[in-house]
């Protein structure tokens, strides 16, 4: 904090609001926010540092002026988190900022929700155990196939006659041919699902595409990350059990759960929450 600076260094000499806005219609969104700042001691710069919203977006809010946010989504982020800083409730501000500027959220179809959070992760539990356990089977079957065919040829070199060396020579031969069963090569989709992660979920959430607001929570309802990813960015988590996703902007999202890079067909601007658990995703 600057020298000498007070909360009321950073009020506004003239309250105009917005062009627009409602001037008789109680106080502004920006004016809540601004004389709660205020009366609570704290200057713009204090805000900024404690929730790590830009100063120039913290005056550009107190003035109404939401088009520094960079969109609805974040708009609403931004005045939750202030209201919180000044210890004021957001859900009035909020229902105001959807009235006034149109910033109410598309409800999330409850189907996809559903699905993603219930039905994709108990369905795909029986697929790596199936999995695993063909490919146990495989491999010892192979392993008895191979001890199997060597125990023949051993017992059948001294029935070729014994009277000169020379003739058991020919029975080591078959010894390189019983090698031939290890000769294929293993199924990729067995690889994959041996290389896969089984005491654990990992989730990685980068942003190539733009910048989005996440939320991410593990088994215990523990917040993990709350707030922005900058375009270029990514986070990595990880839990014994489950990782609990909100994505705010979800098509400006990669993911990769256990490793693996995950489908979607996420639009921009789409709030998705998601639940991934060990084993996630299904193996292809």
């Amino acid at each position: 904090m600057s020298i000498g600076k007070s909360p009321e260094d950073d009020h506004p000499t003239e309250d105009t609001g917005p062009a627009g806005a409602p001037a008789d219609d109680g106080p502004t969104i920006g004016r809540v926010l601004q004389q709660a700042r205020i009366e609570a001691g704290l200057t713009v710069d204090e805000v900024s540092a404690a929730t790590r919203v830009r100063i120039p977006i913290i005056h550009a809010i107190e003035q109404d002026d939401f088009s520094r946010c960079g969109g609805d989504v974040y708009a609403r982020g931004h005045i939750r988190t202030l209201a919180r800083a000044v210890r004021v409730d957001p859900a009035p501000l909020l229902e105001r900022y959807a009235t006034e500027y149109g910033g109410r959220p598309a409800p999330t179809p409850a189907a996809p929700l559903f699905e993603a959070e219930r039905i994709r992760p108990e369905r795909r539990r029986p697929n790596w155990t199936a999995a695993m356990v063909a490919a146990i089977v495989a491999v010892i079957g192979f392993v008895g196939f191979t001890a199997f065919n060597g125990g023949d040829d051993g017992a059948g070199s001294p029935t070729a006659g014994g009277s000169t060396p020379a003739a058991s020579k020919p029975a080591a031969k078959p010894s390189t041919g019983a090698s031939r069963p290890a000769d294929p090569k293993p199924d990729p989709s067995d690889s994959a699902i041996a290389a896969a992660p089984q005491d654990k979920v990992t989730v990685k959430v980068s942003a190539p595409d733009g910048r989005s607001w996440i939320s991410v929570k593990d088994q215990n309802g523990r917040t993990l990350f709350d707030g922005p990813l900058e375009q270029g960015d990514a986070k990595s988590f990880e839990d014994k059990q489950r990782i609990d996703l909100v994505l705010g902007n979800a098509g400006a999202i990669d993911l990769a759960v256990n490793g693996k890079a995950v489908e979607d067909d996420f639009q921009p601007g789409q709030v998705e929450r998601l639940t991934y658990t060990k084993g996630d995703p299904a193996a292809g």
